[in-house]
């Protein structure tokens, strides 16, 4: 393949995941006009249009889409091996990029990474918060963070934290104007402090297990917010109740500054779990980090 060919096709792959001229010509370190004028040139010798352009947004066509989903993935590998020739040297180095959220990037990946990072200067790390389940192949994330042992088609899961309670929590001073709620069904009388989930942009509903009933409510109320600091803030100030992760509460319990409620109904379950596809083979860099995370005594899980 003639070198203007490899180069013309890594610009429309930037522009198809970019969705957009500008972000892929400062990624490529070009100007709009030469990038447009490169896509255009391989659409002539293809004889196919490849990119639909309008005057607000950029999408491949049809055409389009089959040689992202072709090609795309054998550049990846190209790059991937490079950057693993690029950890042979002496000390591993290189770029990981992960998705999490909000709760496990503070609670798990920050301190690992406060311990690793200090150690290996040549390793970069770029932690993308986001409650989204991010497709992370198409997002060209190194890995990803989800609860559970729920993992996606050709991924490989590592366990990197406890089983994990969920805590229905509200402040004394609602209280005074609210009877406790007794079952998951009393939460309909109350003014409940919502979660946006984004993927579907529903309300995340709350779930609930006592022996061998399980529910999800979909509570009301006034707020809805989609971290955890507003709405342990909003439960703090007595506005209502919220339903959070029992570490970030713990302090405020033992203090009195927010009383739990349901407890009986808040089982464990299985906590965070690092994923990452099945085909790609882990840098030094990428190994040290799985490690650094990796939770006491547990093992990688493939789904094939």
């Amino acid at each position: 393949m003639a070198r203007e060919n490899i180069n013309d096709l890594i610009a429309f792959l930037a522009v198809a995941r970019e969705r957009s001229f500008t972000k892929a010509a400062a990624k490529l370190g070009v100007s709009q006009s030469a990038l447009s004028h490169t896509i255009r040139g391989l659409e002539a010798r293809l004889g196919l249009r490849l990119l639909t352009r309008t005057t607000r947004s950029v999408a491949p066509t049809e055409a389009g889409e089959r040689l992202v989903r072709t090609v795309g993935p054998r550049f990846d590998e190209i790059e991937a091996e490079l950057a693993a020739l690029n950890e042979m040297r002496d000390k591993p180095a290189g770029t990981i990029r992960i998705t999490a959220g909000e709760h496990s990037a503070e609670t798990i990946v920050w301190p690992a990474l406060a311990k690793l990072l200090p150690e290996y200067p040549d390793i970069h790390v770029e932690v993308i918060v986001d409650y989204g389940l991010t497709d992370i192949v198409t997002e060209r994330y190194d890995a990803g963070v989800r609860l559970g042992e729920q993992v996606a088609k050709d991924m490989i899961a590592v366990r990197i934290g406890p089983d994990i309670r969920m805590a229905v929590v509200g402040a004394p001073s609602y209280f005074k104007r609210q009877d406790k709620p007794r079952t998951p069904d009393d939460l309909t009388a109350h003014n409940c402090i919502n979660l946006r989930l984004p993927t579907y942009g529903g309300l995340y509903p709350w779930e609930f297990e006592k022996g061998a009933r399980e529910l999800k409510v979909r509570v009301e109320g006034q707020l809805v917010f989609n971290n955890v600091a507003l709405r342990r803030a909003a439960a703090l100030d007595g506005i209502g109740l919220a339903c959070l992760p029992e570490d970030q509460v713990s302090a405020e319990l033992k203090d009195g500054r927010l009383v739990r409620v349901l407890a009986d109904w808040c089982p464990l379950f299985a906590g965070y779990h690092l994923y990452y596809p099945s085909r790609r083979q882990p840098t030094p860099a990428f190994a040290l980090f799985i490690d650094a995370l990796r939770y006491p005594g547990s093992r990688a899980v493939r789904n094939p």
